[in-house]
């Protein structure tokens, strides 16, 4: 009897283990495989710089945010790839070159990049054609078209109105004033952008090519067809993929053999606590919203500083932009040069310089910071790193440039808009009592007299003679060559202007980074912090500062066919700040390279 009850309760409990077991092993069964991919949008002109504090910070993404999401994604073992939408992109060559950089460390780690395209044009092409794979609807349409630069003439605008555009120019080739004195480019202007697209469109040639294994020739073809739909451009090599976003999920999950593909959207995005109750809350909310920083860390790494230098150089504090976009002032450069300078912990500095120019005042005050600098001080160049652009760079140790940066335009221009032809018209009279034979030199009313041009034409040419010398010494040229053969407004392609020994290599903000350590005589691992100046603009500053235009402040939006106009006049208002000195530097104006 015991034996039997003993016998049954142990085959009960038997039963009871392998039923579990069985349901562990269904539930197992079940369960689907997967793989994650986190999802990326590159959309929008991502500005360079440290970017908008606080709780905004991600909203408008710039450049470093953005590289710092794909190196997330280079070391997050919870992901097997990365999913680019590479949507509205408007980038300039160097930040394409970035964005590819970190694109192809990715890759190297061992992350499948997958790019996901709808409508694209040549800039976002050369996104794509950076990662493993590309996809596109059949509805989708791909324009590889080449480049075309696009410069704006306003003189017979400007003659209708009867204003007079009175610029000198030092440098046969400086054609930032052409807009306003001519109809069209002259011989020598023209020249100097047929070169510098020349080598824009062979840049272009050579990447396509090597990225999507097609012989040069084959991509010359292609780019004179120039538009393509999603099955035109598979059948092209273009793209690997004609699919919907769900065709290709499951195209996918069978060529990983996994059961599905699990989405990551917004992939290193920052998350913001977004419960500001109660007054705690509330202390919270304001402290994102004026940029107080979210956490503090102490650290004993050394630090690199990187400065940017990001839109036309004012002046002063900085402001509103010549170009409608970004300025930065003379003054708040020297102070975060400064600032750099103070730090013990600072071993080295870099100048990141995305800039057409600007105030040769200005300019010339940070070169002498530069060249004073008792730490050593490296040049990386963006987009544009031209006239007072270049002028900051040449006095430092070394300049590293991406190969489609837009540099060079060595070169003076000044003089000024005179507005009594204007006046006449609409019935605004001025009279004038003046002593001295060049009083009316900046009078914005009168053309220049003889003796007032003579004197401003002086000024400058001692200008292009400061800057012609200096950038020969900082760069070891005979100044001669360098006159003659290389300054006078000519623009450069990074890649060219390695060959003429304007700048010394190509590469990243990295690579000017790790160069910067190996001059502070640091080891290449050793573990540094970047300290990064001026500090990013609170969302106050923003909307409120002297920087944002009119539409942002008043949220108004001008028809598209109005555009042209109002930007020409506001480019003629703003113009006339530039020269208000006897001299400024700054490259070919209003050049767009599409």
């Amino acid at each position: 009897m015991i034996r039997s009850f003993i016998l049954t309760v142990v085959c009960g409990l038997m039963l009871i283990a392998w039923g579990r077991n069985a349901q562990a092993a269904d539930a197992k069964a079940k369960t689907k495989s997967s793989a994650k991919l986190g999802v990326i949008e590159l959309s929008g002109s991502l500005s360079e710089g440290a970017g908008q504090a606080g709780l905004f910070g991600d909203v408008s993404p710039n450049l470093s945010r953005m590289l710092e999401r794909l190196d997330q994604a280079a070391h997050d073992e919870k992901i097997a790839g990365v999913l680019l939408e590479i949507r509205d992109v408007e980038l300039g060559r160097g930040k394409i070159h970035e964005l590819r950089t970190a694109i192809a460390a990715l890759r190297k780690a061992g992350k499948k990049v997958y790019a996901d395209l709808r409508s694209v044009e040549g800039p976002q092409y050369l996104l794509a054609s950076a990662c493993d794979e590309i996809m596109m609807p059949e509805s989708g349409t791909l324009a590889i078209t080449g480049v075309r630069a696009e410069v704006t003439f306003y003189k017979d605008l400007l003659d209708k109105l009867g204003v007079k555009a009175e610029i000198m120019q030092m440098g046969d080739y400086k054609g930032t004033g052409e807009p306003f004195t001519r109809s069209a480019m002259s011989p020598e202007f023209r020249r100097d952008i047929e070169l510098l697209l020349d080598d824009v469109y062979n840049q272009l040639i050579d990447t396509v090519a090597a990225d999507r294994k097609l012989d040069r020739g084959r991509v010359k073809d292609l780019i004179d067809e120039g538009i393509f739909t999603g099955t035109e451009a598979k059948e092209a090599g273009l793209i690997d993929r004609v699919a919907y976003r769900d065709e290709f999920l499951t195209d996918l999950a069978n060529q990983l053999k996994v059961d599905e593909i699990e989405l990551e959207p917004n992939y290193g995005k920052k998350k913001v606590d977004t419960d500001f109750s109660g007054f705690n809350g509330f202390l919270k909310l304001i402290q994102l919203m004026t940029g107080g920083d979210e956490s503090t860390h102490s650290s004993k790494n050394k630090k690199i500083a990187v400065v940017y230098v990001v839109g036309e150089i004012v002046d002063g504090r900085g402001g509103g932009g010549m170009f409608g976009g970004e300025a930065i002032g003379g003054d708040e450069m020297l102070k975060a040069l400064a600032q750099a300078e103070e730090d013990p912990k600072v071993v080295a500095i870099v100048l990141r310089i995305d800039s057409p120019g600007g105030s040769a005042l200005a300019s010339d005050l940070v070169w002498r910071a530069v060249v004073s600098s008792k730490k050593p001080i490296v040049a990386s160049m963006g987009d544009v790193a031209a006239s007072g652009g270049y002028y900051i760079a040449m006095g430092t140790k070394k300049i590293i440039a991406e190969p489609g940066t837009i540099t060079g335009s060595i070169g003076v221009v000044g003089g000024k808009i005179a507005l009594k032809g204007l006046m006449d018209k609409v019935g605004v009279k001025t009279e004038t009592i003046s002593r001295g034979k060049n009083s009316g030199w900046l009078s914005s009313v009168e053309p220049f007299s003889p003796s007032e041009r003579d004197a401003w034409t002086r000024t400058m040419k001692d200008m292009y003679r400061q800057f012609t010398t200096k950038a020969a010494a900082g760069r070891q040229l005979d100044v001669k060559h360098l006159r003659d053969d290389l300054a006078g407004g000519r623009v450069y392609t990074g890649r060219v202007a390695v060959s003429n020994k304007l700048v010394d290599k190509l590469g990243t903000l990295d690579d000017a980074v790790a160069e910067a350590k190996s001059m502070a005589g640091l080891k290449p691992d050793e573990p540094i912090d970047r300290l990064i100046l001026p500090k990013p603009k609170t969302i106050f500053e923003s909307l409120f500062g002297a920087d944002a235009d009119v539409e942002t402040r008043m949220g108004i939006s001008l028809p598209e066919e109005l555009r042209p106009l109002a930007q020409g006049l506001r480019d003629v208002a703003l113009f006339r700040r530039a020269l208000s000195q006897p001299a400024a530097t700054v490259m070919p104006f209003r050049l767009e390279l599409k």
